[in-house]
């Protein structure tokens, strides 16, 4: 098929289509912080959970009641999905709780939005994001292990949600840009390049990989389907299936369209950058937005380092994907599909 032929009809346009210049303006229409009733609120629905007993995996939004924030948490919802991708949610007093309170609050706000889904081969349906030390240039290694700067990227899931417990001492600014603003922006500047990103490229699974499935798998950058620009990507994890004979071969134009989409990624007008606090929560949108973290130098005693916990969600009556997406989602069913399922894979909710 020709290129020319899976793009898109015309430049897209919706809020979505945003550029981090105009967004940095107007901070007050991505940060919401929480009143104090809805923080009373979320703290007594926590500790009625914890003293039901109930596993933390199994949570339901009928175990974590609301009444209040959950009408935002809808509307939440909608920014992700059909707004600009992504909000903050601030004023959380995490130095006042234990992780294992601040964990379910956090999952409480999560079944609220969507289903959670796994974030590796162990099953982890709550990430802790933080440097344990992991070499970056192995390849079994995830970035976020790492206080390496990570690039722009897209997780395997609908939407990820962040919270940070602390911070780095320097460094670690959350880094955002639109999707559709990059897809503009190189057809605009780059035609020729722009339909290569329509090809199934392949990435690697970094050895996680499920039953029956390559160690890579072949999504498109770009997918245009049902009306929708969906991204997918990790440059990185792109660059290392490389090492697979069976993998596609990336070409030169195909290494050119990359190089300049990372360019335009990294361009300080398009993407927006913030520095999470504690007690931050972020909510990005992984089909119409990338997500960046910068290097950071961490504190040296082991209390004080910089921490986040992390939700991979499945968002009801969210857009179709294509087929292909079937490779790292295992399925495309709405409001059930992305996360990482190996064989063995049990939910659960690592505390430490």
């Amino acid at each position: 098929m020709n290129n020319e032929t899976k793009l898109p009809p015309v430049t897209l346009n919706g809020p979505a289509a945003w550029t981090g210049e105009d967004l940095a303006r107007v901070p007050q229409s991505w940060t919401r912080t929480l009143s104090q009733n809805e923080i009373a609120e979320l703290e007594r629905a926590a500790d009625v959970f914890a003293a039901g007993g109930k596993a933390i995996a199994v949570m339901t939004k009928e175990d974590f009641p609301l009444p209040g924030l959950s009408r935002h948490l809808t509307d939440l919802r909608s920014t992700l999905v059909s707004g600009i991708g992504f909000e903050i949610l601030r004023g959380l007093p995490v130095g006042d709780y234990s992780q294992k309170k601040a964990a379910t609050i956090f999952c409480g706000i999560g079944v609220h939005l969507g289903r959670a889904r796994s974030q590796n081969a162990e099953g982890h349906i709550l990430g802790h994001v933080r440097d344990i030390g992991a070499d970056a240039n192995d390849t079994n290694t995830r970035i976020y292990q790492t206080a390496q700067r990570q690039t722009f990227h897209t997780d395997s899931a609908d939407v990820v949600g962040l919270l940070c417990l602390k911070k780095a001492r320097e460094g670690g600014q959350s880094l955002l840009v639109s999707t559709q603003t990059i897809y503009n922006e190189m057809r605009r500047r780059r035609p020729d390049l722009v339909g290569l990103l329509f090809d199934p490229i392949a990435t690697d699974r970094r050895g996680e990989v499920p039953e029956g499935e390559k160690p890579f798998f072949e999504i498109p950058v770009f997918n245009w389907h049902a009306g929708y620009l969906t991204g997918m990507y990790q440059r990185q994890y792109i660059d290392s299936a490389q090492r697979f004979p069976q993998a596609m071969r990336l070409t030169k134009a195909h290494i050119e369209a990359l190089d300049f989409f990372d360019e335009l990624a990294n361009d300080a007008d398009l993407h927006l950058s913030m520095q999470l606090e504690p007690g931050d929560m972020q909510f990005v949108y992984n089909h119409a937005l990338l997500h960046d973290r910068t290097g950071f130098t961490d504190w040296e005693e082991p209390q004080d380092k910089r921490h986040l916990l992390r939700l991979w969600l499945s968002l009801p009556e969210d857009r179709p994907l294509p087929d292909a997406f079937k490779q790292r989602y295992g399925s495309i069913e709405i409001g059930a599909r992305g996360g990482i399922i190996t064989p063995g894979t049990h939910l659960n909710v690592p505390l430490d």
